[in-house]
């Protein structure tokens, strides 16, 4: 939002609290003429932070255009879920103490676990089976690859958006590792051999058959 010229950070402020908005009122409220404001619209309709929609005839003439935010105007303004995340979890350990918050961390885990079996459900091959789980993990944010590695696999994680949750709670990334374990079965080791809080750029996992 920062990023924006001070008129389209406005004209996306308006929008904002608004369902939709034609260009006419917008040009009314903030002083322009219709045709410098129509040029602030579709440069962020370029940008992706807005979409126009036709509004139902009304008589004769041309119906007018309605312009409302697009979904990813959303990542414009101030996301605190983080912030959040952290605060919750050090209530839970405040009010209900450690052993309730390790509850909650393993109600977690076990919903991940059923969702990633389910999605790997068909999947026999450990390389499929580990190229399927990083891209449920890069769809939930965590920009992820797998890859060989010298008779064993990879797992990496470019980027974590639980950062700050489990930089204030560490029992999260323990719970994760326990996660890609259970998911992958008895038959291989995983091994957390890069960690983002241990001051590594990124997090990864390196999978190998296990020794009997």
């Amino acid at each position: 939002m920062a990023d924006l010229p001070d008129t389209k950070r406005r004209i996306v402020e308006r929008l904002k609290r608004v369902e939709s908005a034609t260009a006419t009122d917008l040009a009314a409220e903030f002083g322009l003429t219709d045709t410098a404001l129509r040029q602030h619209l579709d440069a962020l309709e370029d940008g992706g932070m807005v979409t126009r929609s036709m509004a139902e005839p009304a008589g004769r003439g041309r119906p007018p255009v309605h312009w409302q935010l697009a979904p990813a105007a959303t990542e414009a303004f101030p996301d605190r879920h983080g912030e959040l995340t952290v605060d919750l979890l050090g209530s839970v350990r405040a009010t209900l103490g450690q052993r309730a918050l390790d509850r909650v961390i393993a109600a977690r885990s076990d919903r991940q676990v059923a969702t990633y079996e389910q999605s790997l459900a068909g999947s026999t091959q450990l390389g499929d089976r580990l190229q399927r789980l990083a891209d449920i993990r890069s769809e939930e944010g965590y920009l992820a690859e797998a890859r060989a590695d010298d008779g064993a696999y990879l797992l990496i994680e470019h980027h974590c958006p639980i950062r700050d949750a489990a930089t204030a709670c560490s029992a999260l990334c323990t719970a994760e590792l326990d996660v890609f374990q259970r998911v992958l079965g008895p038959t291989v080791k995983v091994t957390r051999v890069q960690h983002v809080l241990a001051g590594d750029r990124r997090c990864a996992y390196r999978v190998e058959p296990a020794t009997t």
